[in-house]
């Protein structure tokens, strides 16, 4: 069994532009807790003025990383998590950051700009450890 070294029930999100899978510390490893898709970001956007030359693609990872720095906000007010370890690629990363509130950012215990959303539970608590 891994020994992370983070506090019990920490929520850990590895992230891209699109998509996202969660975890939680339990037991000194990782537990696969869910995953976030996309859905439907027409009826959103990304936060502030959009630049015209912005591809579509580019487009829908910002809007996927508003959405996730909001949906993170919700789950810190709600009481949801207490520590929080975000590892997301660097351009994903560099999107979340600005959008994140403080509530969230005092919670956040770790951060990582790398890109680990296909890699194995193993290779993530590595990367957590190390």
């Amino acid at each position: 069994m891994s020994n992370l070294h983070q506090k019990e029930g920490t929520l850990v999100v590895v992230a891209t532009g699109d998509g996202a899978k969660t975890f939680r510390v339990k037991g000194g490893s990782l537990q696969h807790d869910g995953n976030w898709a996309t859905g439907d970001l027409a009826d959103q956007g990304p936060s502030g003025k959009t630049p015209p030359d912005m591809s579509d693609r580019d487009l829908n990872e910002a809007t996927f990383s508003k959405m996730i720095a909001e949906r993170l906000f919700k789950m810190a007010h709600a009481g949801q998590f207490d520590h929080l370890i975000l590892i997301a690629d660097p351009v994903t990363l560099g999107e979340i950051r600005p959008l994140l509130h403080a509530e969230v950012t005092e919670k956040l215990v770790l951060e990582q700009a790398k890109t680990l959303t296909n890699a194995s539970v193993e290779d993530i608590e590595k990367s957590i450890r190390g």
